[in-house]
């Protein structure tokens, strides 16, 4: 392998890196603003265990699997025993892009992501930092 595409390949891995730790915060903003608004409509969430089995179960929260499922990919081949290819680093990192991007049109869940960014901060900013560091 040459040393250019060694580089490409340390670049990419790390940039999948760096946005899975960003990705992480993000998700987890996004099920905090997500309760906050489903407590608004539905009552108080009574305890830990309860907002999970909503978050596994409740179709509220649906929308927001994906980028769960997306988390364990990343993990799954950064993961020590994986022997990932560059090839394999760049296809998730061309997904993320997908995934983070809002669509103002689009589906309910696409919708439901713009309006979370849209309402809180924290989600925005986050936002920001996964595009960037993904250069959308």
């Amino acid at each position: 392998m040459s040393s250019s595409n060694f580089a490409s390949e340390l670049e990419a891995f790390q940039r999948l890196r760096d946005f899975r730790a960003i990705l992480l915060r993000l998700h987890k903003a996004l099920l905090e603003s997500e309760r906050v608004t489903y407590e608004q409509e539905y009552g108080v969430i009574a305890s830990s265990g309860e907002f999970f089995r909503l978050v596994i179960d409740h179709e509220w929260f649906a929308w927001l699997r994906p980028m769960s499922q997306f988390i364990v990919q990343i993990d799954d081949l950064l993961s020590p025993k994986a022997s990932a290819t560059l090839a394999q680093a760049e296809a998730l990192l061309t997904q993320a892009q997908d995934l983070i991007t809002p669509h103002t049109e689009g589906t309910l869940d696409e919708h439901r992501y713009v309006q979370a960014i849209q309402r809180d901060p924290n989600v925005a900013m986050l936002y920001a930092d996964a595009a960037r560091v993904l250069r959308v």
